[in-house]
């Protein structure tokens, strides 16, 4: 959902949306609770496990990265999504980027009762022609130094204005998706099917880019960038690539390399600290596996437990790599109940949001996908805290 689609909302009876997914909270409510009844009669594969998970208290939020307009802010308060990631400042070091203009914005979320929790930098997941900042990921110098330096100020800015957490990526593709298909109700769900891909032309703007070439540029950007983010104590939180590609063929001539387990473990290590880590977009790395729905629960303990998730896109898909389709976020092959209890097992305590949700048949704007989507949300959360 973009701002245009937002501004919409805000044309509408307020109450009225906010009565409207209060009820579905209530009724999502009874649904995961009647669930949760059935799953705590069978026997549990851990009883450390599970015992751990029940002393820790839910710390999880819904949050959301809508935007930061006044229309926007007024329709989140009433929703009670109280956390947010704002829109994107500026794709430049200008005036928006300085600490007299991070202040304002924060000021002006905060003013609503909600809690400016993330801002985004201008490393967007963009196809590298649209790209704010493309030289980062060219791997082109000089350009590329002044690019992060820019970055690096960014940083600073953002701490002395009080916002403790950034979010980014490193993509040269862009999302790839195929062509949408129809799932539940006749709702339109974003499709990646590797094999009816077309690949033309052959290769991106970038040229060829091997594994290698994409790990150099990944290192140079963090060795330069994370020791600020470190001084200055400001989370650098990176999405994965979307989706994952095969690694012996990349995609038009470019292998990614964090569309994979295996390559989010080994970015993590590039430069140790507590303020590099993920925007973990769970659809992205559900995205990753062959099997999501058994796969799914141990990369969040991994990351988790390492203290490396500092956001988390709550998204479902069913299928798995290289053929899935985004579905709703009780749709899907991934048990967001048993996600959820992952997350307050490990200790998460930041934002849950909803990145993507599908088209409704009436829904142009997708408020009402949107709208559902945060309450169920909000409904996972209040279960989980219960069952302590």
């Amino acid at each position: 959902m973009n701002r245009r689609d937002f501004l919409y909302m805000a044309g509408m009876n307020t109450a009225a949306l906010s009565a409207w997914m209060a009820a579905s909270e209530e009724i999502i409510a009874q649904q995961i609770n009647s669930r949760a009844r059935q799953q705590s009669a069978k026997p549990r594969s851990s009883a450390v496990e599970a015992k751990r998970a029940a002393t820790k208290k839910a710390l999880m939020k819904v949050g959301t990265q809508h935007g930061s307009s006044d229309e926007i802010l007024g329709l989140l308060a009433a929703f009670g999504v109280n956390n947010i990631c704002s829109s994107l400042p500026s794709p430049r070091l200008d005036e928006h980027w300085s600490v007299e203009g991070l202040l304002r914005l924060r000021e002006r979320v905060e003013s609503f009762g909600l809690k400016l929790d993330m801002v985004p930098l201008p490393l967007s997941s963009h196809y590298i022609t649209r790209a704010e900042n493309p030289n980062i990921m060219l791997g082109k110098s000089p350009e590329r130094d002044r690019e992060i330096d820019d970055i690096c100020q960014m940083i600073r800015n953002a701490a002395r204005a009080g916002i403790p957490a950034l979010k980014y990526n490193m993509s040269i593709l862009g999302v790839v998706r195929t062509e949408p298909t129809k799932g539940r109700g006749g709702a339109l769900y974003s499709t990646f099917v590797y094999d009816k891909a077309r690949q033309e032309p052959p290769l991106t703007e970038a040229g060829p880019v091997s594994a290698d070439q994409y790990w150099e540029r990944i290192t140079y950007f963090l060795k330069r960038v994370i020791p600020v983010a470190e001084e200055y104590k400001v989370k650098m939180a990176c999405h994965p690539h979307d989706p994952g590609m095969p690694p012996d063929k990349g995609y038009r001539g470019v292998h990614t390399v964090l569309g994979s387990v295996e390559g989010l473990k080994r970015f993590i290590d590039i430069v140790p600290g507590k303020y590099h880590g993920l925007n973990f977009c769970q659809g992205t790395v559900s995205e990753m596996l062959k099997e999501p729905g058994k796969e799914i629960f141990d990369v969040i303990r991994y990351f988790g437990n390492r203290g490396k998730i500092f956001n988390v896109h709550f998204r479902n898909i069913r299928g798995g790599f290289l053929n899935f389709q985004e579905t709703f976020i009780d749709d899907g092959d991934v048990d967001m109940l048993q996600a959820m209890r992952v997350y307050k097992e490990v200790g998460y305590d930041g934002m849950m949001m909803p990145d993507h949700v599908p088209s409704i048949p009436g829904d142009a704007r997708r408020f009402q996908a949107f709208a559902f989507t945060f309450g169920y949300i909000k409904a996972l959360i209040a279960a989980v805290a219960a069952q302590s």
